[in-house]
Order: C-alpha cells, then structure tokens, then sequence
C-alpha cells in the first residue's frame, strides 16, 4: 500500500507540475493577431521599410527594391504575382499585380512611385528634390500588403491588388500623371476584359484624416464604401460630402466605362514637398481605411450566390 500511495503521489505530482508548464507555455506565447484581423503596425511597417529604402523614384534602385519587396510580400501572403512590363507615355512602366479567387472581378489599386521634383515646397532650394513619399505612395501600397495578408482566399469572387507605376510625375519635363494605371486600362480593353469595380486608395494615412467624396467617381461604389466606414463608426474619417475633382489612377478605368472610386486626403498639407515623411502618417489611419476597404470586400462578397 505504502509503495503504490508513492506511485500515485509521484504521478499526480508530475500531471500537476505538467499542467503547470503548460498553463505557464500557453500564458507566456504573446498575443496573435488573427488571420482576418486588419492589423494596422504592420501595415505601418510597410511604410516605414519604403521610407527607408528612400525615394521611389521612376529608375532609381529604391523603386526597384520596392518593386521586389511587392513580391516577396505578396507571394509569402499566398497570391499569383505577376509584373506588367510595358511602356507608356514614353516610359518604362512596372505594375505589380497579384490575383486570388474565381468568381466577379475587382480591382483594389495604389501607385507606388514617389515624384521626382517637391515642387510645393515652401523653401525653394528643395523644390528640385525627391518627395520622400510617406503618404503620397507608401500608404496606399501599405494598405493593399496588409489586405493581401488578411483577406481570406475564398471570397467567392476574383480580386486584383494592382500597385501602379508612374502616378506622380505630371507636370515634370517629359511626363505626365497616370502612366502606370493608363498602361493597365488600355491593357485590359486587348487582354482582359473588364472588372465590375475599381477602388483606388492614395494619400490615405494622414494624421488629420478627411476623407471627402471624390466627384469623378462611381457614385454607387462610393455609397456602398461610405456606408462600410459608417457601420465600422468612421462616419468622421469618411465624409459623406463632395469636395475635390481629382485626375488620380481611377480616371483611366472611368474613361472605359469601368465603375472606379478615388479614395483620397487631398487636403494633405504636405503633397509633393519634402516634409512628407514618417512622422505625418498614423497607423490608426491605415487602419480605418483598411478595415472599411476590407469590410466593404467582405460585404460584397456575401452578395454573390
């Protein structure tokens, strides 16, 4: 008896100490973010690596790295990458397209090059000087990385996240604005068809978020983007009122009859100068547009029988 007592002793002593070291390993594992969850420091490190590599200028080796960057982001997140080569414009032109799913087709989009020439600068000596592109670039793209690693793959719809080259640089000796998502609309109209909406995020992580409606855009799209910021309590952030005229990369799906919204801060005070830096941008922005553009993807896929 004595020796089977110390057996069992033994044995609820070591199923004790057990439970103990895992309750200790569960507890001390730091806190995950779930797969679907819009999470708004990562994306905000996606500004920060692009800030580091400095301006993404058209040629410049920044926008080549960044370009790589895209890709290891994108095909790690599980999405077919592809890069369309092409010119336009008189330029070279690289836009990074990933694709997911089957079933109707939209596209979410952002430019990514930073312009060459801070021609709003205040002090004339940096007018000639690379915009360091914090909000006027890395943030949309920053949107459109994290969505690609949050959004789930069976949406029941086919979804392209397109990063356009050569947005930014109208106005400057030998170019104009819109290059990359010209290239890409034209192409679609030979190859591809086209997609039942385009949504075109640029200049959205600003500090003093306003977000106004954009006059060009599909008012129905708008609507239904709106009415996600306003579930989600953004109504603040997302203002339901008409305020600018903007030529941004939606203009050339508009101009082929392709629904497509601008979703843009347009009052950024420090467009195209060289204080658009880090500290002018908030993840909290990133994520009040990133969980409306995935609340209105997810919304809309729910639609679809």
């Amino acid at each position: 008896m004595k020796k089977q007592s110390f057996w069992l002793i033994a044995l609820v002593i070591a199923l004790g100490t057990g439970l103990i070291i895992g309750l200790t390993l569960i507890n001390s594992e730091p806190a995950q973010t779930r797969p679907g969850d819009f999470d708004k420091q990562r994306a905000y490190q996606d500004i920060v690596y692009q800030i580091e590599l400095g301006p993404r200028t058209p040629g410049s080796q920044a926008h080549e790295d960044v370009v790589q960057y895209f890709i290891g982001e994108l095909s790690e997140a599980g999405w077919d990458v592809e890069v369309q080569e092409t010119s336009w414009g008189g330029h070279p032109i690289r836009n990074v397209i990933a694709k997911r799913g089957e079933g109707p087709w939209i596209i979410l989009g952002a430019h990514y090059d930073s312009r060459m020439a801070a021609d709003h600068d205040a002090e004339v000596g940096k007018q000639s000087m690379a915009v360091p592109g914090a909000n006027d670039a890395a943030s949309g793209t920053a949107i459109l990385l994290e969505l690609a690693r949050c959004l789930p793959a069976d949406l029941n719809q086919e979804v392209w996240l397109v990063f356009f080259d050569a947005e930014d640089q109208g106005g400057l000796p030998g170019w104009d604005w819109i290059l990359g998502s010209s290239a890409m609309a034209a192409d679609l109209d030979i190859r591809s068809g086209k997609p039942e909406a385009v949504v075109v995020v640029d200049m959205v992580a600003d500090a003093d978020l306003n977000i106004y409606m954009e006059r060009n855009s599909d008012l129905e799209l708008t609507q239904q983007i709106w009415a996600s910021a306003a579930e989600l309590g953004y109504e603040e952030f997302f203002i339901p009122k008409y305020k600018h005229s903007i030529l941004d990369d939606h203009t050339p799906f508009l101009n082929r009859e392709i629904r497509a919204v601008d979703i843009i801060d347009f009052d950024y005070p420090y467009y195209h100068t060289t204080q658009d830096t880090l500290d002018k941008v908030s993840a909290d922005s990133l994520e009040v547009v990133g969980r409306t553009l995935q609340r209105w993807v997810m919304v809309r896929a729910e639609t679809i029988k």
